[in-house]
């Protein structure tokens, strides 16, 4: 086993996955804390590396295109203190680090992890229910619906229809973009049918963001949320049992259905299909064998 303890958190590899666990040190980002420990399994990287610095260096993971909902979420946004896949290393640790970085290493080379994207969440998301109040109005979720709810600051013409609920069968896609600059971020859901351009001060169905403190935690609404969604390049079985509409690809080689099992077995092991969802779909794969 290879572990590096840093006041910024402690990484732990066993073979099979990289524990993340976030320091106490004050200095740690409020979305780190609040997300929480993090395991992710081999499977799911791309890569490890670390860069030496004169005073600190940094230990950075790069996952797979896809495995995680939350990068998926935000799009790479996250800002260096809120990356959950960093961790500060102080210069007298720099040779630890870098045996956790040839431990990862050689596991994935041994293990022949491909670095290429994945069409399932291989890790499963924020915990829910979720709960953050930012920008103009609070965000929560559930599970299976979403609630927005505004507050003093909300644009008149937005709040005058009142709190929403968004069923979680509705949505499309879920984004969130930070503040930047003069530009302010936000926390977008794209109802399936109802799709706007309108800017996020006047869009129902998004909160605005001034770039305050508490602005990234709306991030791990969006990662809930997305974790539950059909993957991007889900099959059309997952897309069907998650209630999602997808195109259905006449597929009738023995091999691909089989490779259609595997994909829905790692989604029901990831937690994206439900026991019954899943149960659901692995019956249409096999009808179709």
């Amino acid at each position: 086993m290879a572990e590096i303890i840093q006041k910024d958190g402690t990484w732990t590899f066993d073979g099979d996955a990289l524990r993340l666990t976030p320091g106490r040190d004050k200095n740690v980002s409020l979305l780190r804390r609040t997300l929480g420990e993090l395991t992710v399994p081999l499977g799911a990287l791309a890569g490890i590396s670390f860069e030496q610095g004169k005073k600190s260096g940094r230990l950075r993971l790069r996952l797979r295109d896809g495995a995680d909902p939350l990068l998926q979420a935000t799009g790479g946004r996250l800002a260096e203190p809120n990356d959950p896949y960093q961790l500060t290393v102080e210069s007298d640790r720099y040779g630890v680090a870098e045996y956790v970085v040839d431990e990862v290493r050689d596991a994935l080379l041994l293990d022949r992890v491909p670095a290429d994207p994945v069409d399932g969440y291989l890790l499963p998301g924020p915990s829910v229910p979720l709960s953050v109040s930012a920008g103009d109005g609070t965000a929560s979720f559930d599970g299976e619906h979403v609630r927005l709810e505004w507050n003093w600051k909300t644009e008149d013409s937005k709040s005058a229809a009142g709190a929403r609920s968004l069923a979680l069968t509705d949505l499309s896609t879920v984004e969130w973009h930070p503040a930047v600059g003069l530009e302010n971020g936000y926390l977008r859901f794209t109802v399936r049918g109802a799709e706007t351009k309108a800017p996020p001060k006047y869009d129902p169905n998004s909160v605005e963001l001034w770039g305050f403190k508490k602005d990234p935690l709306m991030a791990l609404v969006a990662a809930a949320v997305q974790a539950r969604l059909p993957h991007p390049t889900a099959s059309p079985e997952a897309a069907r049992a998650a209630g999602q509409p997808a195109a259905i690809a006449p597929e009738d080689d023995h091999d691909a259905l089989l490779r259609r099992l595997r994909e829905l077995g790692d989604l029901h092991r990831s937690g994206v299909l439900t026991d019954e969802e899943f149960a659901t779909a692995k019956r249409a794969v096999l009808k179709r064998m």
